[in-house]
């Protein structure tokens, strides 16, 4: 099995190379942290197997798994995250992923995960599996829910409301962001217009409201 890995914490990236090199039946072809370079080593290894952080710093997983499976349809994507977030879960499968996996499942469990993707099955985490089940058979007795609160906003954008609710400075979610502070200063301008909201401070409750607290990434 040929593997990509897609994370922007190098720690966290190269154990995970080492742990998977170990294994007889895996092959690491390649490791990287950003969505660019997603692509790029994505089309130059084709690798069998993409996992894939979700937040990276030139954008989402969601972009590059859309990028890569659009010239590569036959990858198979796993998300490996620690947002352990049911709307995101959707929104990875919708993009075209074959799976969705907490960073704080153990050893043993991920490689199952990824050897079960050779026999055809989805890699998703079980505890999610059963929220997103239980929110749609509640779905179908319930009014269609409304459109998503974020819908409107940029990936980028989210990343700055993500920082947000951290409760950080704009020099702080620049350096995070890999952007300017007047950068970030537009962002939040952009998020407060889109959102209608008056001020840093609804921003920032809004943000944690809707799940977006980015403090254990």
């Amino acid at each position: 099995m040929r593997i990509l890995i897609v994370d922007d914490h190098i720690l966290f990236r190269e154990g995970l190379t080492g742990l998977l090199r170990a294994q007889p039946d895996m092959e690491i072809v390649g490791e990287c942290g950003s969505v660019h370079e997603a692509v790029e080593q994505a089309l130059l290894e084709k690798p069998e197997v993409i996992l894939m952080d979700f937040s990276l710093p030139d954008g989402t997983g969601l972009e590059a798994t859309q990028a890569i499976l659009a010239d590569l349809p036959a990858t198979q994507i796993i998300f490996l995250t620690v947002h352990d977030n049911d709307e995101r879960m959707i929104s990875a499968m919708r993009a075209g992923a074959r799976g969705y996996l907490l960073k704080n499942l153990s050893v043993n469990k991920l490689l199952a995960s990824l050897r079960a993707l050779q026999r055809g099955e989805a890699a998703i985490s079980r505890v999610m599996m059963a929220r997103v089940l239980e929110k749609f058979a509640q779905s179908t007795q319930q009014p269609a829910a409304g459109p998503s609160p974020l819908v409107g906003l940029t990936s980028r954008e989210i990343q700055v409301l993500e920082e947000l609710a951290d409760g950080i400075t704009n020099q702080e979610i620049a350096i995070r962001l890999f952007i300017s502070e007047n950068t970030v200063k537009n962002h939040i301008h952009n998020i407060l217009e889109k959102l209608e909201l008056h001020n840093r401070r609804e921003a920032i409750e809004f943000a944690r409201k809707n799940g977006l607290n980015n403090t254990n990434r």
